[in-house]
């Protein structure tokens, strides 16, 4: 008789259904698993025999042979050895209670029969809870939110011996540990910046509270120690806090990482620029998150943007226009979410003091030229906001910055209204165009004038989109529910990066 007992494999973020079948059959004793495992799941017969050595049954004499289905698709995690031992013990007569066909079995096994959770939990419960899974059966762990589950019921087993005698009807298992909210859920905000402490770049200021409103890309460019990294590692401040699904997309990505995130707040990420492009993007032989996707709904900052590879750096160009990354390996395709806000921040040159007032630039045009070609036309086209820096005069700055607190209320409002307007939670940043049109068209006017600097500046179709994008921002932090010819004059001054050439430089 071939028992059936049902699972979750992960492709990605992604969860299917994965039915393990047990049954013996005559031949020389072993335990076949077969339905493309990889090592992790090859390696569970040693696990699962142990562990139900250890639970008294002894199956060394037995030839069994466990199907993972589907076949076509490739297991690896070792998610999937509680099933095959609840498995091979209904086979084996050992368990002769009734095994519900809405129940789910997720957790590894230790050589003792203790089940241990594995990196994707988190992924593997909510794709059961759309899967239509009535029961969960895995191991606690006190950093899943799973409070907020409450339609699917987790049932939380320590040993494989508690899990034989739940089915079996001996034992009631409390469920009052998985109500409890994890830290990272609510942990109160943590700052050790604020622009407030900032002394000016109002005008900076002012476009990173536009990015932060409206989800848009932002290059700063300027001379060394002129406040680029100050500004981008100050800009999560600004930041609304993440909405619960969010919260569920950021941990999971992180559990599937094997990475810790410290708060349930947006994440901010910054790689070094020696950073690889499998590091960036995702990758590997099993497919994992990058830090693209590991700043999902939070913040991804590039310093030196120029140090990068230049083949690095336009592996970015789908992330940036779609909020999602597709990796390709042999063994699978998956696609992980990447809707993040890029801070790049850039030297003008090799040196970093070209237009500068009190230092020289060494570098020759040749040199300038070729640094600025290490960012590609078509990131820089990506870019929403290009924002040129210079070092402030702190004798000649007198007024007084906003607290980020402030500043955030600000952004919380403009976003509720987005959302309101497009009926889910997406920012004029990545809303598709044709929805923006149709909620907030330009004037005849305001297109006329869009065209005469489009044509003057030689902005891309792209370029213009975006300028669009940014006018109704403003006008949602301005509180107008059209875009006022205003904002689309201050979208199109974001677009103005000051470029000096080397005798332009010299002159100053």
């Amino acid at each position: 008789m071939t028992v059936k007992i049902l699972s979750i494999g992960l492709r990605g973020l992604e969860g299917y259904r994965v039915q393990v079948e047990v049954q013996e059959v005559p031949g020389i004793a072993a335990m076949v698993i077969v339905g493309l495992p990889d090592a992790s799941v090859k390696e569970a017969k040693e696990r699962v025999l142990a562990s139900l050595y250890a639970f008294g049954c002894d199956f060394f004499d037995k030839r069994l042979v466990v199907h993972l289905s589907p076949p076509e698709r490739k297991k690896h995690s070792p998610m999937f050895d509680l099933a095959m031992a609840i498995g091979i013990l209904k086979a084996m007569g050992k368990l002769t209670a009734p095994v519900s066909p809405d129940a789910a079995f997720l957790g590894s096994l230790s050589l003792d029969g203790a089940i241990q959770p594995v990196d994707g939990m988190l992924p593997a419960i909510l794709a059961a809870k759309k899967l239509g899974f009535q029961k969960v059966y895995l191991p606690y762990d006190p950093t899943l939110p799973l409070h907020h589950l409450k339609d699917l019921g987790c049932i939380f087993v320590q040993t494989l011996e508690e899990t034989v005698q739940y089915l079996q009807g001996q034992r009631v298992l409390s469920l009052s540990p998985a109500f409890r909210t994890p830290e990272i859920m609510d942990s109160p905000r943590k700052h050790h910046r604020d622009f407030q402490s900032i002394i000016g770049y109002h005008q900076a200021k002012r476009a990173l509270e536009i990015a932060a409103a409206g989800g848009h890309h932002v290059l700063m460019v300027g001379p060394p120690g002129c406040g680029k990294s100050l500004l981008a590692e100050t800009f999560p401040t600004i930041l609304p806090s993440l909405s619960h699904d969010a919260q569920l997309e950021v941990i999971s990505l992180y559990q599937l990482a094997g990475e810790k995130i410290e708060s349930g707040h947006p994440p901010f990420r910054h790689p070094h620029h020696s950073a690889s492009s499998v590091s960036l993007i995702g990758g590997g032989t099993h497919p994992k998150p990058g830090e693209v996707s590991l700043a999902h709904r939070g913040v991804l900052f590039l310093d030196e943007m120029a140090e990068f590879a230049k083949k690095t750096l336009d592996m970015l160009r789908q992330p940036l226009e779609t909020g999602k990354v597709t990796i390709s390996r042999i063994s699978s395709t998956v696609t992980y979410p990447a809707d993040f806000i890029l801070l790049g921040a850039m030297n003008p040159c090799p040196c970093g003091y070209l237009g500068s007032r009190t230092r020289y630039c060494t570098c020759s045009p040749k040199q300038i030229q070729a640094y600025r070609n290490r960012v590609s036309g078509p990131i820089y086209d990506r870019m929403d906001v290009l924002l040129s820096l210079e070092v402030i005069d702190f004798t000649k700055e007198t007024r007084v910055s906003e607290s980020s607190e402030t500043i955030r209320k600000r952004v919380e409002e403009a976003r509720r209204k987005q959302y309101e307007r497009y009926g889910k939670e997406i920012t004029n940043g990545r809303v598709p165009f044709e929805l923006l049109m149709e909620k907030s068209p330009l004037a005849k006017r305001q297109q006329l004038l869009l065209q005469q600097w489009a044509s003057q500046h030689q902005w891309s179709n792209r370029v213009q989109t975006k300028i669009i994008r940014l006018a109704r921002t403003i006008s949602d932090l301005k509180g107008t529910e059209e875009i006022a010819d205003e904002s689309l004059w201050e979208a199109m001054t974001l677009r103005w990066l000051k470029t000096y050439t080397k005798q332009q430089a010299t002159a100053r």
